[in-house]
């Protein structure tokens, strides 16, 4: 079923792409959300009208977008969170956090056009930001300890209780 995408859907298209979807995809979220109408000729050749009449403002919002792609231009995160012993996170590093820790640097990006793999142990990252269809910047992350040194668990072996057996008299 091809769609006609009203907005920007992640991992799936932009606005104004026509995309193939299947067709409960189509008929039960995309279309009910306003976020696609179905791709029949009159509306692909108002959708191609629009566009050609929307090629300035387009073009404008490019522009915008490569302006703000520079701003991200060498930026790097580091990210400090809690870790267990193991070096697994208490909880874990998402677009969410990306995009708090970019505000506090003076950047503002909304969370919902970064992706990231949610980073669960400590290491490095790349999340991406998706500004315009075109216009993509990939921010490293570096996920590091909050505590300067993780915290060894001791084990103490534990014994196994001693169960004596009750000698049983024998029948003669």
């Amino acid at each position: 079923m091809e769609i006609i995408l009203k907005e920007d859907v992640i991992g799936l298209g932009y606005k104004n792409d026509i995309v193939n979807v299947k067709a409960g995809y189509g008929r039960n979220y995309l279309i009910p959300q306003g976020k696609g109408v179905i791709a029949s000729a009159s509306a692909k050749k108002v959708l191609a009208e629009n566009l050609r009449q929307q090629a300035h403002k387009l073009a404008a919002l490019k522009a915008a977008a490569e302006d703000k792609a520079k701003a991200l231009e060498g930026v790097a995160l580091e990210i400090a969170a809690k870790v267990s012993s193991t070096g697994q996170l208490y909880g874990s590093v998402n677009a969410a956090t990306v995009a708090a820790e970019l505000a506090k640097k003076g950047i503002e990006v909304d969370r919902k056009i970064i992706t990231m793999r949610d980073a669960k142990q400590i290491g490095d990252y790349e999340a991406t930001v998706h500004f315009h269809k075109e216009v993509e910047v990939k921010v490293p992350v570096k996920v590091v300890a909050e505590n300067a040194e993780p915290v060894a668990v001791e084990e103490t072996p534990v014994e196994a209780p001693v169960v004596e057996e009750e000698e049983v008299p024998a029948e003669a």
